[in-house]
């Protein structure tokens, strides 16, 4: 309910802040955890943060390290809802980290298990949504070559097995470890809140954050400018067509906050797959709308990327949430409007 205190992981990065903006939207008081105060000071300081005049509505709490037990304790006295969406993301992994399986597993999993824990004990709290991904309910083989089988939010993996060799792979691999984890910690546990886990697909749109143009290869925002700039890697030589909209899974953590929505249950936030995207439809979509600088050769628009279909069901998530999610175009467009525009700042400075 508006007014209401929310604790939020994350903030730092292109969901949690969105995410952030929203609760503060619709009225709720933010906690949000950093691991500094640095990091606090990067959000206060965004020009589109303090263009919402909400600094009364937010706060911060300094947790540096997130697997230290009782780490979220004192952070979540008096919260009534938490938003779990920091975790290891595939983008963002240190140069030379040759343990992929220790860099991702127990981060995911003990962060989510220690918000759980301290919730617990703080009493108080009455739902926590916790950001999961697609890759904890459907299989690698599905994303890396077609399958006939179609996933939803009730779908559930095997615990994974290490050792992992590839990026993508270990992080698919904390996912769905802390996803069964978790369940199994409601199940035992028994606490006095439910749990929401929330499961986007790629997610694509302006990240508010970014600084440069340079920023965009930190997030997944990269699968789009790439294409356009005809830098396409071979790790995205063919990767599977789910993909979702910031603004659309930023919104749906949020309004999951609402009791109306019934707790302990997940809900995928993805198109279907089968409605024909393919990624090389970025091409035909900058050509659209920026073939000023597509001639100019400022987007030589030439990349290709291979599509796998990744068939999944998300009739729950636009019914319980009453809206149909974002387009691929919605996403392209709001992804080179900002790249655009930062290029312009850094071609002028």
């Amino acid at each position: 309910m508006s007014g209401d205190l929310v604790l939020i992981t994350g903030a730092t990065g292109h969901l949690g802040f969105r995410t952030l903006r929203f609760a503060l939207e619709y009225g709720y008081n933010v906690r949000a955890v950093v691991r500094s105060e640095a990091k606090a000071d990067k959000i206060k300081n965004n020009g589109v943060l303090r263009a919402m005049n909400k600094e009364a509505q937010l706060s911060f709490v300094v947790v540096p390290d997130f697997l230290t037990p009782g780490a979220f304790d004192e952070a979540v006295k008096d919260v009534k809802y938490i938003l779990h969406i920091a975790s290891p993301m595939a983008t963002k992994v240190p140069d030379g980290e040759k343990d992929l399986e220790k860099f991702f597993v127990p981060a995911a999993v003990q962060g989510t298990i220690g918000v759980l824990e301290s919730a617990k004990k703080a009493g108080t709290v009455k739902r926590v949504v916790v950001t999961s991904s697609v890759v904890s309910v459907m299989p690698l083989s599905a994303i890396m070559a077609p399958s006939d089988d179609v996933f939803s939010a009730e779908s559930r993996l095997p615990d994974p097995q290490g050792p992992f060799n590839h990026v993508f792979v270990a992080y698919a691999a904390s996912k769905t470890a802390a996803f069964n984890k978790a369940e199994a910690w409601i199940k035992s546990e028994k606490p006095g809140f439910d749990v929401i886990h929330i499961h986007p697909s790629f997610i694509l749109g302006r990240d508010d954050l970014a600084e440069t143009t340079q920023d965009f290869q930190t997030v997944v925002n990269r699968m789009v400018v790439n294409q356009a700039l005809n830098q396409v890697g071979p790790s995205y030589a063919s990767m599977v067509n789910n993909f979702n909209y910031v603004d659309d899974t930023a919104r749906i953590h949020v309004l999951a906050l609402d009791p109306k929505v019934a707790g302990n249950q997940s809900f995928l936030v993805s198109n279907r797959g089968q409605d024909g995207m393919t990624w090389d439809d970025t091409k035909i979509i900058i050509d659209r709308h920026y073939l000023e600088r597509v001639q100019d050769g400022t987007l030589p628009n030439t990349g290709k990327m291979g599509t796998v279909v990744g068939k999944v069901d998300i009739k729950k998530t636009e019914d319980t949430f009453g809206f149909k999610l974002a387009s691929y175009e919605t996403c392209v467009i709001s992804v080179m409007d900002h790249y655009l525009e930062l290029l312009k700042k850094e071609k002028n400075a």
